[in-house]
């Protein structure tokens, strides 16, 4: 007789999962990539970029065109979806919104605003000690990604132009934040005080953007030309 016992894991679901989070913290990446980390061949990787795609977990963008390409398909970067997002931790949003929204009510905006400055100061504050012995503006961003992730938001930091941009590839809050910014804002500003520099958030999830990136000031840029844009380079 045939095993009627519970049904096994598909052999893809480990392989998947771990494309789907490389996706989640590196986003928008290339399939060749994806492979290159995971160890896995272009091909196989692009069976699980497809299959993500296909079930709304991820979506593709053409890659930008730093350089003459030669005939055949645009690259493409895959990126997760918010359905994709939801996987790795979304739980309670419907509750937290209700919740604010009977604050806002109730309290008005300055009770929306002081329960953003409570929830920040309690992602903030235990690594305090860490972000302000931080030597360098270099290091004060690092150490604020490295304290980002422990609080579950996948946070990495690079060089572009005259600064460092802070990138949190994942939002716990994200549906949240779209509904209420004031968590974007008092974030934004908690980051100003904690680095001891201006800041400038550029883009965020709760906005449909890949990841919420925050530019920080390293060097003087030109008041003209502004801060770099995500992408790279200097907005237009």
């Amino acid at each position: 007789m045939k095993n009627t016992g519970p049904a096994q894991q598909p052999a893809d679901g480990p392989t998947r999962l771990a494309v789907a989070r490389l996706l989640l913290e590196q986003g928008p990446v290339s399939a060749v990539s994806v492979a290159e980390q995971l160890e896995l061949s272009v091909p196989a990787v692009r069976r699980h970029l497809d299959a993500l795609v296909a079930d709304n977990q991820a979506c593709t963008r053409d890659a930008p065109h730093r350089k003459a390409r030669g005939r055949g398909r645009p690259a493409k970067l895959f990126l997760l979806t918010e359905a994709g997002r939801a996987r790795f931790g979304h739980a309670y949003d419907d509750l937290a919104v209700a919740a604010i929204r009977f604050l806002a009510e109730s309290g008005g905006e300055e009770a929306v605003q002081a329960f953003a400055r409570r929830r920040v100061a309690t992602m903030v504050d235990p690594h305090r000690s860490a972000l302000t012995s931080a030597k360098t503006p270099q290091e004060r961003a690092e150490a604020l990604a490295a304290a980002l992730t422990r609080e579950g938001y996948a946070a990495s930091t690079r060089k572009v132009g005259a600064g460092e941009q802070l990138c949190q590839h994942h939002c716990p809050v994200a549906h949240v934040a779209a509904e209420f910014p004031q968590l974007c804002e008092v974030e934004t500003a908690a980051f100003a005080e904690v680095l001891g520099t201006h800041v400038q958030r550029l883009a965020t999830i709760a906005r449909g953007d890949a990841a919420c990136t925050t530019h920080i000031p390293v060097e003087p840029y030109s008041t003209s030309s502004g801060p770099p844009n995500p992408d790279g380079g200097n907005p237009a």
